[in-house]
């Protein structure tokens, strides 16, 4: 991470920075139902953790440029633990406007809010204040980079030859094509492999990756129709390397169940509840369920993950050098 930007970047981050934290209209604005109050039917209002912790942070007040000049030395000079204290929670907004641009590639918002605040604190800790840059300019970038990384990590359970390349591409590529659009180059995949030093099927790789998510084959084509993707697929006669990767993926899908069979109590409701399920649980549903922090939910479907990645190379040696979550 780097604090070196063009005088245009700088400007276009420290106006959406303050956008961001002088705003105090739109969805996080929306007021928490106040407790025992009731629906026109008669029933009480479902607490909602998303609008509790939006209500929350808008108590925090908000810095001036000069506040925050003046905060950031003295974290900087005297490891002032408050003063980085205050700048985390006077940016806690700014990671929620963040984290809204990517709530369609990942349908847990606080989730992604959470892994954010994570970038905000590296962000704390690695800012300059004698670099002249304002500090949530600085600060989208480490945001972001959390925010995407959680998304890339959690894609899909098991993924394959997730190569360091990949990763650059998915961090620069969109942001390449269009600063050549913007002096008024193509950008062809020929281009974009020189200037990202990478292989042109890199890139063409990575823009139908980016272009598209995973699908399930048992979805119907249209809402109400009994008619799924699973009815266009060519049948057993394919080739016989697609026979092989199927059978590949049928035979993890059965060692996946497999070792959720072994788990019970919290290990399996997170289990089944955010790594197998489609619309997974939020950490704060789980933790509401079991009086336990977030961050302790997350720690627990960590050790999870490492433990599913051991059990596959266990059973399935074959998998050694794929990219496994965990």
């Amino acid at each position: 991470m780097t604090q070196d930007a063009t005088e245009d970047e700088k400007t276009e981050l420290a106006d959406e920075a303050e956008a961001a934290a002088e705003t105090d209209d739109g969805p996080e604005s929306v007021a928490e139902p106040e407790a025992g109050a009731e629906s026109a039917a008669g029933a009480v209002v479902r607490y909602d953790p998303l609008q509790r912790y939006l209500t929350e942070i808008r108590r925090y007040p908000l810095l001036s440029r000069e506040e925050e000049h003046q905060l950031a030395l003295q974290y900087k000079e005297h490891n002032d633990i408050e003063a980085a204290y205050r700048l985390v929670t006077a940016n806690l907004r700014l990671v929620v406007m963040i984290a809204r641009e990517y709530q369609r590639a990942f349908q847990n918002l606080l989730d992604l809010i959470q892994e954010g605040n994570t970038g905000l604190m590296e962000a704390v800790k690695n800012f300059d204040p004698y670099r002249g840059i304002r500090f949530p300019s600085y600060a989208v970038w480490w945001i972001r980079a959390y925010v995407i990384r959680y998304i890339m990590n959690n894609w899909r359970l098991v993924k394959l030859g997730t190569t360091q390349a990949q990763r650059k591409l998915f961090f620069n590529l969109q942001k390449e094509k269009d600063r050549l659009e913007a002096e008024g180059i193509v950008p062809g995949p020929k281009l974009l492999a020189q200037r990202l030093d990478v292989k042109e099927s890199e890139v063409v790789e990575m823009e139908q990756r980016l272009a598209a998510r995973d699908l399930s084959v048992d979805a119907p084509i249209d809402a109400g129709e009994q008619t799924t993707m699973l009815d266009f697929l060519a049948g057993k006669d394919g080739t016989e390397e697609e026979v092989a990767n199927a059978e590949s993926r049928q035979l993890i899908t059965q060692k996946v169940r497999e070792f959720g069979q072994t788990l019970t109590g919290k290990d399996k409701v997170i289990f089944d509840g955010r790594l197998l399920a489609e619309e997974p649980l939020t950490l704060q549903d789980i933790g509401d369920r079991y009086g336990i922090s977030r961050e302790r939910v997350r720690q627990i479907e960590e050790r999870l993950k490492k433990k599913l990645k051991a059990y596959l190379l266990k059973e399935l040696p074959d998998l050694e050098g794929a990219d496994i979550v965990g």
